[in-house]
């Protein structure tokens, strides 16, 4: 997609040749025609990073004719909708204040970064309203945050001008099918796409391309797979990402052939030793990578005959969601190494979609990935619509008045601080996000190691608070780097649905726990409370605990569904004798 973007405070004796000689002498060449009007011109750029780059270089610092230039992307008012992008974040900006921020303005749908060459962070958001991306506009617009002003434009919004869906792709869940090109015929599943990304030392990224590309162009042949340097990024640092789009094999494959180039290149520049793996890897996976006390790490390890570190969570920032994992070894331990750790983050991103997938279901309507809910969290996974999650946006009613449930979150008691921000900001923001009261109850003693958080709203704002608090812990490091964060959850169910929770013979408990992999415990001989209700605890990471709610619910429902039909059909049946 070309990036227009319109020059403004243009004096009427500027030409086409000054403009292309200027953005020229800036080392931003005009590939395509200046159309000049007067007073204001339009340049196209084909890449998004180079339109920001113009943006960033040229607007209102230069000068033309003793006129001050504006650069801006042109967007037509009928492509003005929900999508905007903002510029000059601070880098070390953290996810979570930056989404806490954009959600003052509306729902946020989407937050996806830009990776360009500026020093600064930039993102492109997509808010559920026009209305909301507007205001945001017009409030963010020269945000200060430590120094940094914020820029931000409109960028085209490519649903606005698309036609209508047709009658029939409109129909259940045939929309997200049809969509995307397929191969004709085929109608196996297409395979996730969890590529592997590596760091190399800059010094090495020129022998792995080869003269003319050859190197490179006999790696991708040899291994079928699609590999991606990312020489732009992170202009001047001593590594640059790669990133290789293949089968788990042909990963494997393509990163020991790259790590056997390395090693050339560093024996005959005498420049390394030996060259450690370096493996990318987004933070939500990490921890199961890890395994409990280190287990997974450990066994791998010892597999292998390797050394496995993994930088420290504080690494973290806006620009920087993944966490670098270092594997040292001999080129083949290293390879065995790149297999079994691929295999538990694979495991690990393929049980979240799941989740993810399941989560669509049992909340219709909702656009999980979109939720932005971690402070480096599902952004990076796809969208969990797919066809099922279609089918279910489908038969939304946004008019029903969603049911207000209520979960009591225990968080331990030194995180408290945390979660309530400096004067209350971070709940206020929180609250506001997720569309939910949330509120922190009292300590039961001056030794309680936990503090429970009473959450109340419907699904979808359960969904986004607890994600948060979730997240907001593991960023603050209240819980060991080595492990997964996992609380324990209570919710009120009606006492005559509890023995349906349990199952005979706990079968039902049993299914739960299996499927979900959250510990959930109904305590006997409860004496339910005032609403005859009883407390069912729920043990696990964020995702687990949030499948085991919804299942608890589903079967609540059941049998609520059940006594009413029950005390419907009661006076039929008299009236009948």
């Amino acid at each position: 997609m070309m990036n227009k973007l319109y020059i403004g405070n243009l004096s009427p004796a500027a030409t086409a040749d000054e403009l292309r000689q200027l953005f020229g002498d800036r080392k931003l060449p005009l590939a395509g025609q200046v159309l000049l009007k007067s007073g204001y011109a339009f340049v196209d750029y084909p890449d998004q990073n180079w339109a920001i780059r113009a943006i960033e270089t040229l607007s209102g610092k230069v000068e033309l004719h003793g006129k001050v230039m504006e650069v801006d992307y042109s967007v037509p008012k009928k492509l003005r909708s929900r999508k905007i992008q903002i510029r000059n974040i601070p880098p070390h900006l953290q996810w979570e204040v930056l989404d806490g921020l954009l959600a003052q303005y509306g729902t946020v749908e989407n937050v996806e970064q830009v990776n360009t060459d500026v020093e600064t962070a930039v993102v492109n958001v997509t808010y559920a309203t026009k209305e909301e991306a507007k205001v945001a506009i017009e409030k963010l617009s020269g945000h200060q945050f430590e120094n940094y002003s914020f820029k931000i434009s409109y960028i085209p919004d490519e649903e606005v001008s698309s036609p209508p869906p047709s009658q029939r792709s409109r129909r259940g869940g045939r929309a997200s099918r049809e969509r995307g090109p397929s191969p004709r015929g085929s109608s196996q599943p297409k395979q996730l796409d969890f590529p592997l990304r590596i760091l190399v030392p800059t010094q090495f990224v020129g022998a792995i391309i080869g003269k003319e590309g050859l190197t490179i162009k006999n790696l991708t042949k040899q291994t079928q797979s699609k590999v991606d340097i990312h020489r732009k990024e992170n202009a001047g640092a001593a590594e640059k990402p790669i990133t290789i789009h293949a089968s788990p094999e042909g990963c494997s494959e393509a990163c020991r052939m790259i790590l056997d180039i390395m090693q050339k290149e560093a024996d005959e520049t005498k420049s390394a030793e030996e060259v450690p793996l370096k493996i990318l890897a987004h933070n939500s996976l990490v921890g199961r990578l890890i395994g409990k006390e280190g287990r997974n790490l450990k066994k791998i390890e010892q597999d292998t005959g390797t050394k496995i570190t993994i930088s420290p969570l504080q690494d973290l920032t806006i620009y920087n969601p993944e966490r670098t994992i270092t594997v040292k070894g001999s080129i083949e331990a290293c390879s065995n190494a790149e297999v079994e750790i691929m295999k538990k983050l694979r495991e690990a991103y393929e049980n979240d979609i799941v989740a993810v997938n399941q989560q669509a279901n049992l909340i219709p309507g909702l656009n999980l990935s979109a939720l932005g809910i971690f402070s480096t969290g599902l952004s990076m996974l796809p969208s969990a619509a797919g066809a099922r999650g279609a089918a279910a946006a489908a038969s939304y009613n946004p008019f029903a008045l969603p049911a207000q449930e209520v979960v009591n979150l225990f968080i331990p008691t030194q995180a408290v601080g945390a979660i309530i921000g400096k004067k209350g900001q971070h709940i206020k923001q929180l609250a506001r996000f997720a569309g939910a009261s949330i509120k922190i109850a009292p300590a039961e003693g001056p030794d309680a190691s936990e503090r429970m958080v009473i959450i109340t709203g419907p699904p979808e704002a359960q969904f986004k608070a607890q994600g948060r608090i979730f997240g907001k812990l593991k960023e603050e490091n209240f819980f060991n780097p080595k492990e997964e964060v996992k609380l324990e959850a209570h919710i009120k169910v009606p006492s005559s649905a509890a023995g349906r929770v349990i199952g005979k013979g706990g079968k039902t408990v049993n299914e739960l726990q299996n499927l979900t992999s959250a510990e959930v415990i109904v305590p006997r001989d409860q004496t339910p409370d005032e609403n005859e209700e009883v407390v069912v605890k729920i043990i696990g990471h964020f995702f687990a605990s949030q499948t085991a709610q919804r299942k608890i619910r589903e079967i609540v429902q059941q049998v609520k569904q059940q006594e009413q039909k029950h005390v419907q059909g009661a006076p039929s049946l008299q009236r009948s004798k």
